[in-house]
């Protein structure tokens, strides 16, 4: 049967791993999982941890001004058809 395990217990596997303290061996023994996911945990917990100290208000400001200018280029597009819709119905009717 396939042992399943939560975010905590795969997080508190990497922090060991990635402490130093104990071979990887050591640790799979102890927490019964194998050593290459020991290995992999680590690694996804070592890629991941930038990503915790990065100023996520920068990411969202960004992501609303990619949307807001993406409006905009709508709503100028919107105006342009709106404007030659006009002129066009004003030269077909006397």
């Amino acid at each position: 049967m396939r042992k399943t395990f939560t975010p905590n217990q795969k997080a508190q596997v990497a922090l060991s791993a990635l402490a130093g303290t104990q071979s990887v061996s050591q640790i799979a023994s102890a927490y019964e999982v194998h050593p290459t996911q020991v290995k992999q945990w680590a690694g996804i917990a070592k890629e991941g941890l930038p990503l915790l100290f990065t100023d996520k208000r920068k990411n969202e400001h960004k992501d609303l001004e990619d949307k807001l200018d993406q409006l905009f280029r709508i709503i100028g597009q919107r105006d342009v058809e709106l404007d030659w819709l006009k002129k066009k119905l004003h030269l077909d009717t006397p």
